[in-house]
């Protein structure tokens, strides 16, 4: 699914490519302690006690062997799971069979869960709450247990206070040691997200965000409008992958002023369009996010944005995700019906992704669905993905809705559409996101795409060809 404002993605950089480096840096030099040390007790409790016990550190070798070769492949989370799981149970065996607690010396063993817990807290950043928070408290809560708690007698392969004494102060020092490293690459990723939020507030403060708009045809290659993608071209960075700051955006909050701006923006291109005998007749799509659509004066700065600049309101189209469904939907029917009778028309975007229902079909005003690209992509290959599209375009016909695909990439994927009764397309096979200056040199330059549009063959007879045209997009 889309962020929510849609967006097409550039070269993966910015604060999530820099967290990931961080993550597989922290996850390279844990796997190496890990390794050699795990491998040193091994080593030491076969010579010293037996091969019984040898076994309990030696899952640890092969984790931390697996986690730096995991981080060297570009997959730290997974390498960073097999680890962070290895190393909880070699730490847990060892306090119960090996380190426990006696008069002369306590346990030690468990001073690695405080590292562990830490780091699992910064690998953990993207993942739902419950699941960071509950293993983080999972982990503290054994590491207390270990440390406050001891079994009665001796297990048979306790080693001896002379032992577990060298033996604890390697394990402080290591401890210690993996706790900086996890602290301070921690704070370089906290000063990182906070200069990167204070670049993106200063891009909106500045206007530095750009608008690029995608083609979307009818079924005879005429331009029906367009949809505005929304880019950041940094100054310093390049150009910066929404994927990178839209999710920044929702957490921040700054989402709401880059959602004002990006209609405000696109209310004074559809100005710029209706100026033009050959543009005038052009749609402009815009998503609104949830948390736009949650404000109470939603409505208000809608259409002070298109009074403002004088636009047509029935060619300014908002496109919704089912995120919006998640709560209070009187509130928004209430204002979706309001916008509506203003004349703006709405279109429910990636559908098929999130938890839509027909009963939300229903009661919303909507005018459009659009088949997400997922299902476009895989049309030719995934059965399901090609029933999944044909009960989309007989869904929204039977409800009176246009059907737009989006992502139609090759002539192959449209013929299919075609057949299956689709009449709205949109995709790189029509044309790349572009800035509103060369949407216009476009339609100048190709007043149809019909050449594009050859008459869909019956079921039967469309091949399996899935040739993609140059610059497949990659949208976030």
């Amino acid at each position: 699914m889309q962020p929510s404002i849609p967006t097409s993605a550039h070269r993966k950089s910015g604060l999530g490519a820099k967290h990931m480096r961080r993550v597989a840096l922290l996850l390279t030099v844990c796997g190496w302690l890990t390794a050699v040390m795990t491998l040193g007790w091994a080593l030491a409790l076969l010579h010293l006690v037996g091969w019984q016990a040898a076994l309990i550190p030696a899952p640890g070798v092969l984790a931390g062997g697996l986690a730096v070769w995991f981080a060297s492949r570009g997959r730290p989370y997974l390498g960073g799971a097999i680890q962070c799981g290895a190393l909880y149970v070699v730490v847990c065996l060892t306090c119960v069979f090996l380190d426990q607690t006696t008069a002369q010396m306590p346990r030690t063993a468990h001073l690695f869960l405080v590292p562990l817990a830490t780091g699992m807290y910064m690998g953990l950043r993207g993942a739902p709450k419950v699941w960071r928070h509950g293993i983080v408290a999972f982990i503290f809560l054994t590491f207390v247990v270990l440390g406050c708690t001891s079994l009665v007698g001796q297990p048979a392969h306790n080693l001896s206070d002379e032992l577990r004494t060298i033996g604890g102060k390697v394990n402080t020092l290591a401890a210690a040691l993996a706790m900086y490293l996890a602290m301070h690459i921690m704070q370089a990723d906290v000063e990182a997200r906070n200069a990167y939020e204070a670049d993106l507030r200063e891009a909106i403060r500045l206007g530095q965000l750009a608008l690029h708009y995608q083609p979307q045809v009818d079924q005879d290659g005429q331009m029906l409008g367009t949809e505005a993608l929304l880019r950041w071209p940094h100054p310093r960075r390049g150009m910066i992958s929404p994927a990178e700051f839209i999710p920044l955006a929702e957490k921040t909050g700054l989402i709401l002023p880059m959602g004002d701006w990006v209609l405000d923006t696109a209310c004074r291109h559809l100005a710029e369009l209706a100026s033009e005998p050959t543009t005038a007749h052009l749609t402009i799509s815009v998503n609104i996010s949830v948390h736009q659509v949650r404000e109470p004066d939603f409505v208000v700065k809608a259409v002070a944005a298109i009074e403002r600049h004088k636009v047509d309101p029935q060619r300014l189209k908002m496109e919704l995700t089912e995120s919006v469904f998640a709560r209070d939907m009187d509130d928004l029917i209430g204002k979706m019906k309001a916008l509506k009778q203003y004349g703006v028309s709405f279109s429910l975007d990636d559908f098929g992704t999130g938890y839509s229902s027909l009963s939300y079909l229903k009661r919303l005003p909507l005018d459009q669905l659009k088949i997400d690209q997922a299902f476009v992509r895989d049309l030719l290959t995934q059965p399901r993905d090609l029933a999944i599209a044909k009960t989309i375009v007989d869904l929204g016909t039977t409800l009176n809705m246009a059907v737009m695909a989006e992502g139609v990439e090759t002539r192959e994927q449209l013929q299919i559409l075609q057949t299956m009764g689709c009449r709205q397309f949109q995709g790189y096979l029509f044309g790349k996101p572009m800035p509103i200056e060369a949407l216009r040199e476009h339609v100048l330059r190709t007043h149809s795409l019909t050449p594009l549009l050859t008459p869909a063959p019956p079921a039967g007879e469309v091949n399996a060809l899935n040739e993609p045209c140059s610059g497949a997009p990659v949208r976030a």
